[in-house]
């Protein structure tokens, strides 16, 4: 099926040049190459290969009532990640697959396009990196999981790991939004005879009102408090997702930076002025990571309109640097950089 509302993003890559030769001095915007994923492609056959996507949407933030501007996030994403060093070696590749486009088209259309973006990426043995976009973002990476293992044999059996200071489990029956996605999975999991799998982490209790930890409590959804990372509680925190990682075949992350502290996240839909250092959530990432069960990672909800020097998008590109590095050191084609 042909991709429509479908742009590239390969204008945001540019950046320093330090070489034109010296791989070691390369930064991604020199390493990225374009994939247009409306074109017959061959499947990668390397050893690791990522692919990013942005879906440019804020129509799910709108309807939250949270504060619009995360349709330029994915461009201003980019920007940040241009200059990151090639801390891998040239075995890992770095493609970008362009951008949903969603000004002219419902959220809904969005999200359908967008699921099978991330279905295409997945059957080209690629990582997809989805840069949001509202958490909205989120429902269509769904979609296009679900769509590649029902390919696969087997009854889909998909996890997910949410970063965030909210459930996201409201009720939809009066409309759709970015505050409603996990409801809706959990709808096409029952629909389906899957199980739902979904943990929760960074969950602010003045941020969700009772009848949402009632929703969770319903749908056997275990979760793990702001405060308690905070606390640095690792051992209980990895208990938890230890134990819900070990009952799914696998899964993807998803983070909503609003679960970060505005004092290192201050462009988001919905601030959190108690919300967590981003130093305490990276190790439980790297942990989750090294499961070698995580098909896919999204971030969401940073609002370019409401950054301050670009210091929240800086963060989602930081974030999106350990992934792509701990996976490169988990396939041992990362630089080792410890005699330095």
């Amino acid at each position: 099926m042909f991709l429509e509302n479908y742009t590239s993003g390969m204008e945001y890559w540019k950046g320093r040049i330090d070489s034109t030769t010296d791989y070691d001095a390369f930064r991604w915007h020199q390493w990225v190459r374009p994939l247009n994923l409306n074109e017959e492609t061959v499947a990668f056959d390397g050893k690791l290969g990522f692919a990013f996507i942005g879906f440019c949407s804020d129509q799910g933030v709108k309807r939250n009532k949270g504060r619009e501007g995360t349709a330029l996030a994915p461009g201003f994403i980019r920007g940040q990640m241009a200059n990151l060093p090639c801390a891998f070696t040239q075995e890992v590749a770095l493609y970008d697959a362009g951008d949903i486009q969603c000004d002219e088209i419902s959220m809904e259309e969005g999200q359908r396009l967008l699921g099978i973006a991330v279905e295409r990426i997945l059957a080209l043995n690629l990582f997809p990196l989805i840069l949001g976009g509202g958490h909205e973002t989120t429902f269509g990476h769904f979609q296009g999981q679900l769509a590649d293992q029902s390919l696969r044999e087997g009854r889909p059996d998909i996890g997910i790991i949410n970063f965030d200071a909210h459930f996201d489990l409201r009720p939809y029956d009066k409309g759709r939004s970015s505050g409603s996605m996990f409801s809706q999975i959990a709808d096409i999991c029952y629909e389906r005879g899957m199980a739902y799998h979904y943990l929760p982490l960074g969950i602010q209790r003045h941020s969700n009102t009772v009848q949402l930890f009632k929703i969770a409590r319903e749908l056997n959804v275990d979760y793990i408090l702001a405060k308690d990372i905070q606390n640095t509680n690792y051992s209980s925190i990895l208990e938890k997702v230890d134990a819900f990682m070990y009952a799914c075949d696998s899964f993807y992350i998803t983070i909503c930076t609003d679960v970060f502290s505005s004092a290192f996240a201050p462009g988001v839909s919905a601030t959190q002025s108690l919300g967590v250092d981003p130093e305490v959530i990276l190790p439980i990432i790297k942990h989750i990571l090294r499961t070698r069960k995580v098909r896919g990672f999204d971030i969401c909800e940073i609002s370019p309109r409401f950054d301050q020097d670009n210091t929240t998008a800086n963060l989602g590109a930081v974030i999106i640097f350990t992934v792509v590095s701990t996976l490169a050191r988990l396939n041992q084609l990362d630089v080792d950089l410890s005699d330095f």
